[in-house]
């Protein structure tokens, strides 16, 4: 969505080069100087073996004091990404969905969990068991704690939490 801190024009600046793809929803053009692909929930595209799949991300209970949704549904986007047998899910900025329950095969989910404009740490919690992945990797903490989703959802289930550092990476 084109919201700053997921569709910066600085940043695509940075990492663009000729060999990068940049895959997102149409309303993000105005800030994308560069050839992008459009995707919209539903719709996959596929390139050098990897397939993206555009997911439903929205908000239906947080919302501006005019009563808009803070994501309004259509406007934004999550990503299932496929590589060979891999799937990862980018939920992006949403709560914890109905179309959730439609998501399967998934090894490591990104799942929001600051409670202020997407699902807060217990929905993050029943989104992780719907989707049931190997491992979920939290963000948009803001003044959630990161450690206290790890702990209960560890407790309640089978599923691995990830905790990264800022700067950090991950093998998959």
């Amino acid at each position: 969505h084109p919201h700053h801190d997921h569709c910066d024009p600085d940043t695509f600046e940075n990492m663009m080069s000729e060999k990068t793809t940049v895959v997102a929803p149409e309303n993000c053009g105005e800030k994308i100087e560069h050839d992008f692909t459009s995707i919209q929930p539903g719709e996959t595209s596929s390139f050098d073996g990897i397939e993206i799949e555009a997911t439903h991300a929205y908000n239906f209970k947080r919302k501006r004091e005019s009563g808009e949704p803070f994501h309004p549904k259509g406007e934004g986007v999550g990503y299932l990404i496929t590589i060979g047998e891999k799937t990862i899910y980018h939920a992006g900025d949403t709560e914890n969905i109905p179309e959730m329950k439609e998501i399967e095969g998934v090894g490591i989910a990104f799942l929001p969990i600051d409670g202020t404009y997407t699902m807060d740490i217990d929905e993050a919690i029943e989104a992780a068991k719907k989707i049931d992945p190997y491992m979920v990797i939290p963000f948009h903490e803001r003044d959630a704690d990161p450690e206290k989703f790890k702990s209960e959802l560890e407790s309640k289930s089978d599923i691995k939490v990830k905790v990264l550092d800022q700067g950090e990476s991950l093998q998959l």
